[in-house]
């Protein structure tokens, strides 16, 4: 057969669905890999899929960029939570998920051999889709200044070649945020070297130790900032692949252009969905981080009592302790534990070199799953050996 593109060839599937489809090889197993929302969706977004149906309005295509309806709601949403104004006619586009919105950004603003500036530990999905653009991926290890990112690193790796910043607050997989001077510093850099700002927002509802800090908040970036957010963590829709992007009119409109080649538009049943998310469930998140704080401090308690470091998760529904004192390796560290103990974890290094050494545990599960994880992680602990 003929060759296929050679950059596709040369990549994998991330390790972090690496273990959570091995973890199915085991019947006890308990899965703590994936940032899935154990709740179900919540009844009134159910009903307005199921009214849409009943209606007939949901069988044909939107218009490319989503719904008006919704895309006004968005636009009230982010001005009710950040004060901050964007036309629902020309700002924002309803996406297929957050991450058609991130790869229909970056294929807008990137030519081949363009550099993106990326802190790491990061989702693995940004780097991979910057090598398939044919962009340069710039890492930044934040691993030796507690994950948070200083805005003189970011100095430090700007060259004539850098296009983009992402960032993602709280951040997959450390759950680290930044404060509002923190974000103001960063927004600083990126301002002073006119580079683009892709700013990942989607666990900004599942902020739980502060207010979250959107980026769309700095008027002084607003024509190079594409702000990136969705329901799918926020109102448990995983599934319903709903997202949506935010930026200046001139931005949008040729985001749009990938976007409707792509996708045309997104799954009509879900726009109305959403609709109804952002219009009557904004209570939705809240109920489920009060579970996720219990469950978050519980974790601490546990990896406190094996004597495990970790840095404070403000947000998300992720912890990530260092195993270094146990095995440099962490892949090795994660096969090892789930062969032994049949716990499903990811490795650090699924993030980029600067997670080697730690491991992501996910708390998107209940407390009864939780316990059981770390009973099984103390076990595994009590006997490790690497064998050097």
């Amino acid at each position: 057969m003929p060759e296929i593109n050679s950059t596709i060839a040369s990549m994998s599937i991330p390790q972090t669905r690496y273990f959570s489809n091995k973890a199915s090889d085991y019947d006890d197993a308990v899965n703590l890999t994936l940032g899935v929302p154990d709740f179900d969706t919540d009844p009134l977004i159910k009903q307005a899929l199921v009214d849409a149906f009943v209606d007939k309005k949901s069988l044909k295509y939107s218009h490319n960029a989503g719904l008006i309806e919704l895309r006004q709601a968005i636009s009230d949403y982010y001005f009710n939570k950040y004060q901050v104004h964007f036309d629902p006619e020309d700002q924002i586009i309803v996406t297929a998920g957050g991450s058609e919105a991130i790869d229909s950004s970056l294929r807008t603003i990137l030519e081949k051999g363009d550099q993106v500036i990326i802190p790491q530990p990061a989702y693995p999905a940004y780097q991979a889709i910057v090598t398939m653009l044919g962009g340069e991926v710039i890492p930044i290890d934040t691993s030796e200044t507690n994950f948070v990112l200083s805005p003189q690193q970011v100095e430090e790796k700007i060259t004539p070649k850098t296009k983009a910043i992402i960032l993602n607050y709280p951040t997959n997989p450390t759950g680290v945020s930044v404060n509002q001077d923190q974000a103001q510093a960063l927004v600083k850099v990126i301002k002073d070297h006119d580079i683009f700002l892709l700013s990942d927002e989607i666990y900004g509802e599942n902020s739980l130790t502060q207010d979250h800090v959107s980026f769309s908040q700095f008027p002084e970036i607003k024509d190079q900032a594409i702000i990136i957010n969705g329901l799918s963590k926020s109102h448990a829709m995983t599934g319903w692949r709903l997202g949506y992007l935010l930026s200046s009119k001139k931005l949008t409109q040729s985001i749009l252009i990938p976007h409707l080649n792509n996708t045309i538009c997104a799954s009509l049943p879900s726009q109305y969905a959403g609709l109804a998310a952002l219009k009557h469930g904004l209570h939705i998140p809240q109920k489920m981080n009060q579970a996720y704080r219990e469950r978050l401090a519980y974790l601490v308690q546990r990896l406190d009592k094996m004597g495990l470091d970790y840095s404070k998760s403000q947000g998300s529904f992720y912890i990530f302790p260092s195993i270094k004192s146990y095995d440099p390796n962490a892949f090795n560290f994660c096969l090892n534990l789930l062969e032994d103990q049949h716990l499903a974890v990811v490795p650090g290094s699924a993030f980029g070199q600067a997670g080697e050494g730690y491991i992501r545990i996910s708390f998107a599960t209940s407390l009864d799953q939780l316990e059981e994880g770390m009973d099984r992680l103390e076990t595994f602990l009590s006997t490790y050996s690497t064998g050097d």
